[in-house]
């Protein structure tokens, strides 16, 4: 019976088109005639329809093919725009308005440049590592990097703007604003073309170099501070080594105590618990020491003391917590993640706090020592940062991140070596770490080469080790095969091409800032005569 019925559709339907089309050929006859042959007939009128509107469907693909890389750029335009407006708003009727709003400006893109480039490192592990989506790492960046600048920002202007170049060695205000703003638009067009070719280079560094070169085109080499860069040029070397060593010593203990032991569940309700210990000590000692500046002044051994009174807490909770969520897990590297997870996004959120508190002033610095050399003409004494300096570093550094910032996340996190759980929470515990070391004993390091270093030390690290493995492996089976050379080369773990461009960055770029700062204010001096 259902056999019988669908026949009768199907033929219904046959019938229905051949009918149409005896319709259609019937219309063709009447228009022109039964002499016409129409058996690839179309009619004039809709050809050249169709062909207009293919040539308009191709024309609005290239239209957006065009426009969506550029709405990115005009919005942040549009976001400068505002700064100097709002600058001008505020500024109405100070000596100077025209300078400030300028300087403005020029601060907002700086900003924008710092949260396309430098807050990818903060992000780029757990990206990598699949534990945040990048829209979530980027709502979570935002808000934390916004709220490290506004609270606890601000107390590292001073050093940006004047650690570098003896203010008193500058002739006059007026040189010295104009060698700041050479600075500043020095350091963030660098950064700029670094993000451009995909780069993460130290934002410090690039003001640093800025205001060097700027210092020396308006005061002579006699105004740097050499001591100062010579630390600096040194932390090139020391903080990517120091943090891939304390990020390479963590992934060697996560594997010879949790990942290769017979019971990998037990070793780890064991381990994590103490790992995300000192993973919590680590960052409260961080943040005491550089987030926290501006709501209350800590020593380095106090410090020390609040991150160990909390590390010990966050252990002793963590153990049932840990206990609990591991029940049910399989015996696999798969499980392992489950429980590494959570503490990373965590101290990815510490980290993007400590950076916002610490790396606004590489934005507002010069920026600050413009509005405060402006108003009161006094480019000597402290300076004191007013409220909307730090809204404009603030809200610039998370616009470039919304804007620029997933292309370097993406390289940081998944282009320079293969991330999970376990390494990207010993990168991130690394940069904590290598801090309070290098402040232990004095010495500046960027968050940028930390972050990085770490990337690198982790994948170098499993090279080492499973080349260690292999010979292990060949040692108790003698028969197994060994590799080529051409093999070996293709086991590498770690894209050698990223080292060798971020390396280069990292070299050129205060000298590169410092160049550009140099002819920037030499034009400035030029075009006022």
């Amino acid at each position: 019976m259902c056999v019988t019925l669908s026949l009768r559709k199907c033929c219904t339907f046959v019938t229905w088109i051949e009918a149409k089309k005896l319709c259609r050929e019937r219309r063709k006859s009447e228009v022109l005639g039964d002499n016409v042959s129409d058996k690839n007939y179309e009619p004039r009128h809709f050809e050249t329809l169709d062909r207009d509107l293919d040539r308009l469907s191709r024309l609005e693909a290239a239209n957006a093919f065009v426009a969506r890389p550029m709405a990115a750029p005009a919005l942040a335009a549009a976001f400068i725009l505002l700064s100097g407006l709002l600058a001008a708003l505020l500024m109405d009727g100070t000596t100077g308005t025209m300078v400030i709003v300028v300087a403005a400006a020029l601060g907002a893109y700086m900003a924008v440049n710092i949260g396309a480039n430098d807050v990818a490192n903060n992000m780029g592990p757990a990206v990598g590592a699949n534990v945040l989506s990048m829209g979530g790492a980027i709502a979570i960046a935002i808000v934390f990097e916004s709220a490290g600048a506004l609270i606890a920002g601000g107390d590292v202007v001073s050093t940006v703007a004047k650690g570098i170049v003896a203010p008193e060695s500058t002739p006059s205000a007026e040189i010295f604003i104009e060698a700041m703003m050479a600075a500043l638009f020095a350091a963030a067009l660098w950064v700029n073309i670094a993000t451009w070719i995909g780069a993460p280079v130290s934002t410090t560094h690039a003001v640093v170099g800025g205001v060097m070169g700027a210092g020396i085109a308006a005061a002579g080499f006699g105004a740097v501070n050499w001591p100062i860069m010579a630390a600096i040029a040194a932390s090139w070397v020391i903080s990517p080594l120091l943090g891939g060593l304390i990020a390479a010593g963590f992934l060697w203990f996560i594997k010879e105590r949790i990942i290769y032991q017979p019971d990998k569940i037990a070793a780890a309700r064991v381990w994590v618990p103490v790992l995300v210990g000192i993973m919590a000590g680590a960052f409260s000692a961080y943040l005491a020491l550089k987030g926290l500046k501006k709501i209350i002044k800590i020593d380095f051994t106090t410090a020390l003391g609040i991150g160990l009174a909390i590390g010990i807490g966050v252990w002793l909770i963590l153990i049932p917590v840990i206990r609990k969520r591991s029940q049910g897990l399989e015996n696999r590297n798969r499980s392992l993640k489950v429980l590494f997870s959570i503490p990373l996004i965590v101290s990815a959120a510490f980290l993007s706090f400590a950076h916002g508190a610490n790396d606004v002033a590489n934005a507002v610095g010069p920026l600050a020592a413009i509005v405060s050399a402006t108003e009161t003409g006094d480019f000597t004494s402290a300076i004191s940062v007013p409220f909307w300096v730090m809204m404009i570093g603030a809200f610039g550094i998370s616009f470039g991140l919304f804007l620029f910032g997933p292309k370097l996340i993406r390289m940081v996190g998944s282009e320079i070596t293969k991330l999970n759980p376990m390494r990207a929470f010993c990168v991130a515990l690394s940069a904590a770490i290598t801090v309070i070391i290098a402040s232990w004993l004095g010495l500046p390091v960027s968050s940028t080469h930390i972050a990085v270093g770490g990337i690198f030390g982790v994948g170098f690290f499993r090279e080492w080790y499973a080349e260690r493995r292999l010979l292990r492996a060949r040692h108790l089976v003698p028969d197994r095969p060994v590799h080529t050379p051409n093999e070996r080369r293709q086991r590498k773990l770690v894209r050698r091409a990223h080292m060798m461009t971020i390396a280069a960055a990292w070299i050129v770029t205060v000298p590169a800032a410092a160049i550009l700062s140099g002819i920037v204010f030499m034009g400035i001096r030029l075009a006022t005569g």
